[in-house]
């Protein structure tokens, strides 16, 4: 359960972790030529819910098997399989990117859709104790002599879950406190070189005043294809506008099909990413038909992804 009088280091007003080097946060939100490897245009990765392998090195040996990058590994209720607030938890991970070379794309935190960042306090600390880890993590990589290692397991996005009972979408009042909670969290992410990522399902012009109204560049949208199709907007028109400057990672997800069998032209995507110069990861997420496991649907999707984007 979560804890409601939590003794984290991410506090509502200025961090006070010493020892830390300042990064530059345009390098936390997409991924440089240099990072991606040779032979990869994009990385491509997973989300560990999605192929039902949340919180467990399951999820890396699985991308590993199917020629995946990453895995966006889940920040979950304290104590939920290998909780990376535990050093012996992250150290765990560590050695399995190590031993997969799959690294951590990123992190998300799916649980604000039962816990509401808009609504309830229990939020506020969930948030802080991710970023307190993601400072651990950090902190923990800077002492390895793998530099390469050290890039793989420091994820600087965290994805915050706007969904079912943490829905913001035509609520300005939520919307208001959303706001106030992420100018308090904002500082915290920006000095250390992280991004706070909104899944949601608002517009592009709502994303915007969220972004525009925190003002830090710590705070970006998480694009998912299929659930702006889903709302009814022209995704194609939304992530040139909103452009590479604002979207930190994106979900490449079609509702009830795999990737390359629904309405989303995943061709035309590919066309886009490139004409915003998008060098960040590409998330499968989803995109499984009727009758079809998760897994088994994923297995097809990454086939699918790497052919496309990386061809």
């Amino acid at each position: 359960m979560l804890r409601t009088n939590y003794q984290s280091d991410v506090r509502f007003g200025p961090a006070i972790w010493g020892g830390v080097a300042l990064a530059a946060v345009c390098m936390a939100a997409t991924t440089s030529h240099a990072e991606v490897p040779q032979q990869n245009r994009y990385k491509i990765g997973t989300c560990d819910w999605s192929i039902q392998m949340k919180v467990s090195v399951d999820s890396f040996k699985f991308a590993k098997a199917n020629g995946l990058d990453g895995i966006q590994y889940s920040f979950d209720a304290d104590g939920e399989g290998l909780d990376l607030r535990v050093r012996k938890n992250r150290d765990i991970i560590r050695k399995t990117v190590a031993e997969t070379g799959v690294e951590i794309a990123s992190l998300g935190i799916a649980l604000l859709n039962r816990v509401p960042l808009a609504t309830t306090t229990e939020s506020d600390q969930l948030v802080a104790e991710c970023l307190d880890t993601m400072v651990k993590l950090k902190e923990e990589a800077a002492e390895l002599e793998d530099r390469k290692l050290a890039a793989m397991v420091s994820p600087k996005i965290v994805l915050l879950a706007f969904f079912g009972k943490a829905d913001i979408n035509g609520d300005p009042q939520r919307i208001r406190v959303v706001i106030e909670k992420l100018k308090r969290f904002a500082p915290i992410a920006e000095k250390h070189g992280f991004v706070l990522a909104l899944e949601t399902q608002l517009n592009e012009a709502d994303h915007r005043h969220i972004i525009n109204s925190v003002g830090s560049p710590a705070v970006k949208v998480y694009y998912d294809t299929a659930n702006s199709a889903r709302m009814g907007y022209d995704i194609y028109r939304e992530i040139e506008s909103l452009g590479a400057e604002n979207i930190c990672q994106i979900h490449i997800k079609q509702d009830k099909a795999l990737l390359g069998g629904g309405e989303i032209d995943f061709e035309r995507l590919k066309i886009l990413f490139e004409k915003i110069q998008y060098r960040g990861w590409l998330i499968i997420e989803g995109s499984s038909p009727a009758g079809m496991s998760r897994t088994e649907a994923t297995e097809k999707n990454a086939v699918y992804a790497q052919k496309l984007f990386n061809s």
